[in-house]
């Protein structure tokens, strides 16, 4: 059984996929519900198989994906910013899907990198087991440490489905978390012009 590599050097041995079939077998027998039914023969199959979609980023590597750069810009040093990025992550806590937007922002200092790098990025560490506040703190701090830009900013908006379906059923909230780092902390005006661009609505409409 394959082992899975986390931060510091911790490892987890990964079940066989008949293990975790049988897993969901049971938590389908103790739901109340008979695992022999014919509509429920295939579905521990779909659920692993969705699982390992939903939990892709633990087999991908966050440094990796960033690590081509390009230095040809004409020294372009101002903010690169993706705006409303789709994000779905799951909680750590209940299982449950997380879902909102990622705005993502850095300011160059003689390096870019590709776009779609910047959305793989997000996707490694949203579908992964999560808090928000965690997730939006790895996705900022790995951009800093791996690109070295003058500025990294983040921010998730999200509705907990853990908080919307269950317990207190707040089904409006959102939760909204940020990371700043370099100018986009330092410097007022450069905050203010990503949070300007965020809330604008003539920003970030697709043009045919």
């Amino acid at each position: 059984m394959p082992a899975i590599a986390l931060p510091k050097g911790r490892r987890v041995t990964r079940p066989s996929k008949e293990q975790a079939m049988e897993a969901v077998r049971t938590l389908i027998a103790w739901a109340g519900d008979d695992v022999a039914r014919e509509g429920l023969l295939d579905t521990p199959k779909r659920v692993v198989e969705a699982y390992e979609e939903f939990f892709a980023g633990y087999d991908m590597h966050p440094e990796d994906i960033l690590a081509r750069t390009f230095e040809e810009v004409e020294d372009y040093d101002e903010m690169v910013l993706l705006k409303n990025m789709r994000l779905e992550s799951h909680c750590e806590h209940h299982m449950v899907p997380i879902i909102g937007r990622a705005h993502v922002a850095y300011i160059p200092d003689k390096r870019v990198v590709g776009i779609s790098k910047i959305a793989r990025l997000v996707d490694v560490y949203a579908k992964r087991l999560q808090t928000q506040e965690t997730m939006t703190a790895q996705i900022a701090d790995t951009i800093l440490r791996v690109l070295q830009p003058r500025g990294v900013a983040v921010i998730i908006d999200a509705a907990h489905q853990c908080m919307t379906t269950r317990g207190v059923h707040k089904s409006e909230t959102t939760t909204v978390t940020s990371r700043l780092h370099g100018l986009f902390k330092s410097d007022p005006r450069t905050r203010q012009e990503f949070m300007t661009m965020i809330a604008s609505p003539a920003i970030g409409q697709f043009i045919s």
